[in-house]
């Protein structure tokens, strides 16, 4: 059983829920097929959008005219390591692994830049081994 999940997602910019695209549709199947999400609402108010969720962690996207280079998502995930291979599994192109320190803590992260430009930052906090 694959125990990696996504935990929480933050936002670059204003809202994890409206990060911009293009297309909505292509961004709905993209990151169904590759992020392993799940489409559970879509609109067409104030502008197209679709939210997808996987394991709770909801992320939405909106045609909403803004530079998708410029906005993202961090999102924290447990299982780092499996949700990378499942990521290249899928030939997504990830990062190489980096370890960020934040408030103290170390975290272990890579980074996607989707093909609609998005970027994403991966991260899990390393677990102390004393």
């Amino acid at each position: 059983m694959n125990s990696a999940s996504f935990l929480a997602a933050y936002p670059y910019q204003n809202d994890v829920l409206a990060l911009p695209v293009s297309n909505a549709d292509e961004a709905a199947s993209w990151y169904g097929q590759n992020f392993g999400m799940r489409e559970i609402e879509r609109g067409t108010q104030p502008h197209r959008f679709v939210i997808l969720e996987r394991d709770g962690v909801k992320i939405g996207f909106a045609e909403n005219g803004g530079d998708p280079t410029q906005d993202g998502a961090a999102v924290l995930v447990s299982g780092i390591t499996e949700i990378r291979t499942e990521l290249e599994s899928r030939e997504v192109n990830v990062s190489d692994w980096r370890i960020d320190e934040q408030e103290g803590k170390q975290l272990k992260v890579f980074f996607v830049i989707a093909p609609d430009g998005l970027c994403y930052y991966f991260h899990e906090p390393v677990e102390s081994t004393q």
